[in-house]
């Protein structure tokens, strides 16, 4: 679950992480009561999940109210990644003397959290970790005593010079760490964090990730969840039982196995095409997932072609046959579909298919080249 920047400020702010005054508006109706009548510099920010924001022009500095409404103005209804911006945060600016980074994230490799911090902060971290790696700072901190503070302080005194700057960011990074523990977080980031020319080091800028299977004991941070139209229907997948990510493609895709997933998009991609989601049914042969999972691909409309590749384990071909049949019945749709069936009960399955009139394959490159050569159709 991802949260919005006004969100993880507000958190920042309830650990004691210094952050710049700010308010979230929805509508112009809001900016124009909500900003105060004077000269005060500020930043107005789009609020979206998506990274890119300055670049595609949802960051915007302004002098005056009029500058500020002016600049709500352009960026609410805008569109960045493909997502809509409706809100926009409008905080005090503040003058940077120094950018850094630092962030906390779950570390399979070393069983803990990983703290990340570098004097490169304001730039995306995975591009530093890939034209500089030298430049990140990396600490794996022990689950059973957490971040303590001289380790905090050590982190600091690679960034910062005077001791009091040292101090500051010490416990700007033992707060975030707790904030990250409480929340069973997955992500936290703080990118910038600045130094002002007064020495001061704040938080200007702020993203959090959490762990969707520790939700049920989240409740306050479950309140915070704002989904979009994609993430809605990832939701609702999750809810019948599916495995589903939207993509950017157009060749929908339905699979049993996540492996078989990653081989499927991976086909997809080596012939030309672009798959316009994940979606694993999972080893289920209740038909019903079937009839789910096409509802949900169609109602995508970037899907121009759909390939099924289903390979019979606990999953029966023949009930995956007998879903994809009920779930045509009841949508009715134009959109050509491609079905690989291997494994168990496929002879009986692609009887079934057949009887219906949907073309089938017997490799997975066929399907792919077949669902590609249909989507430009």
């Amino acid at each position: 679950m991802k949260i919005h920047e006004y969100q993880a400020r507000n958190l920042f702010r309830k650990y004691g992480i210094p952050v710049p005054d700010g308010d979230v508006c929805h509508s112009m109706d809001e900016v124009k009561q909500k900003v105060s009548d004077d000269d005060k510099l500020r930043v107005v920010k789009a609020q979206v999940h998506a990274g890119g924001r300055g670049k595609a022009g949802g960051v915007k500095l302004a002098k005056t109210k009029a500058e500020a409404i002016a600049a709500a103005e352009q960026i609410l209804g805008m569109t960045i990644k493909g997502l809509t911006v409706e809100k926009v945060l409008i905080a005090d600016a503040v003058d940077i003397e120094k950018e850094y980074y630092f962030g906390l994230i779950n570390d399979r490799n070393t069983k803990s959290v990983t703290l990340m911090a570098s004097a490169e902060g304001g730039v995306e971290i995975e591009e530093v970790a890939k034209v500089s790696p030298e430049k990140i700072i990396k600490m794996a901190i022990d689950p059973t005593m957490g971040l303590m503070d001289w380790q905090a302080r050590k982190i600091a005194l690679q960034l910062f010079d005077e001791p009091s700057q040292i101090r500051q960011a010490a416990s700007i990074f033992v707060k975030l760490y707790q904030l990250y523990v409480d929340t069973d977080s997955s992500l936290a980031e703080i990118n910038p964090l600045v130094l002002t020319p007064d020495k001061k080091v704040l938080a200007i800028d702020g993203k959090m990730n959490f762990d969707d299977n520790a939700l049920f004991r989240q409740r306050k941070i479950l309140q915070m969840r704002e989904v979009n139209e994609d993430e809605a229907k990832e939701i609702e997948a999750s809810a019948k039982g599916l495995s589903y990510i939207k993509l950017d493609g157009n060749i929908g895709c339905m699979v049993n196995g996540a492996g078989l997933a990653m081989a499927t998009m991976d086909m997809i991609k080596l012939y030309g095409g672009n798959p316009a989601n994940f979606l694993d049914i999972g080893g289920s042969s209740n038909p019903e997932k079937v009839v789910d999972a096409m509802n949900i691909l169609l109602s995508d409309s970037n899907v121009e072609a759909v390939m099924i590749n289903i390979f019979g384990g606990i999953t029966r071909c023949d009930d995956v046959a007998r879903g994809l049949v009920i779930a045509l019945d009841e949508i009715k749709t134009e959109i050509p579909i491609v079905i690989r069936l291997s494994g168990t009960n496929a002879k009986e399955g692609l009887e079934i298919i057949r009887k219906k009139g949907l073309p089938t394959v017997s490799t997975m490159s066929e399907a792919a080249k077949t669902a590609i050569e249909l989507s430009k159709k």
